[in-house]
């Protein structure tokens, strides 16, 4: 039987989702436990990567158990074993063929930029900057809305840089601003470069036209890349749920 899970955890604690060799990483964590669970070996397939320091709030991936086991019980025993870094948020039966990859219609991603004053107990959560001009970096957003080569925005060689921007939203409350991506897919490095870009907007270091001529043009200007900390894979969506 395929079993999805939602997977919220703090990516300041481990050195990104994927299972690496001699690294703690969440795929690890939750694949030790669940081998535990039901003695032998198992393996989970995430949705997609997060980087070191890369947060989640409701990561998704699925794994096969020769036995039907009561959902509710086995998000209660995978929690008691994953504890306190990585919480199971639900866990459900699908069809043998569903694959948590392959069958995303809509990522969201959300980045957090603290505008006030330093806090160190913060910093693996937020990324600080000061005199931004959210107006100005609004209109910029705007520029990556729909479909576009994003090549100059994200890290390593594809074949296609091709990707749908949906929504991006700006949302502040108190000294926190949060900066909403809502697409089909991101790239490695992707959301940060983004940020990044809003960023030097923001700050007055970069003009919208240059912006705009990076969608444009291969090999243009790169822009700042903003720090992994403020990163958070808010939500993955699917047609059946």
């Amino acid at each position: 039987m395929r079993y999805l899970i939602s997977i919220s955890y703090d990516g300041s604690k481990f050195k990104g989702f994927q299972r690496q060799k001699g690294v703690l990483s969440v795929q690890k964590t939750i694949e030790d436990a669940l081998s535990k669970i039901v003695g032998s070996p198992i393996a989970i397939k995430g949705a997609g990567r997060t980087d070191a320091n890369v947060h989640a709030l409701d990561q998704k991936a699925h794994f096969d158990l020769d036995l039907s086991l009561d959902v509710n019980r086995l998000k209660l025993a995978l929690n008691k074993m994953v504890a306190p870094y990585i919480l199971i948020n639900d866990c459900k039966i699908v069809n043998d063929d569903f694959h948590c990859r392959f069958e995303v219609i809509k990522k969201t991603y959300v980045y957090k930029i603290h505008l006030g004053a330093y806090n160190p107990f913060l910093y693996d959560y937020v990324f600080f900057a000061k005199n931004l001009d959210t107006n100005l970096m609004q209109k910029a957003a705007n520029l990556f809305l729909g479909v576009h080569d994003f090549e100059n925005f994200v890290s390593g060689e594809r074949k296609s840089y091709q990707s749908i921007i949906y929504a991006i939203n700006f949302n502040q409350t108190g000294d926190i601003l949060e900066i909403e991506f809502v697409g089909k897919s991101f790239y490695r490095y992707m959301v940060r470069s983004l940020v990044g870009a809003l960023i030097d907007v923001g700050k007055k270091k970069v003009a919208l036209k240059e912006l705009e001529d990076s969608l444009l043009k291969k090999n243009s200007k790169r822009f700042s890349v903003a720090l992994a900390n403020g990163l958070y894979l808010k939500n993955i969506k699917y047609n059946e749920f």
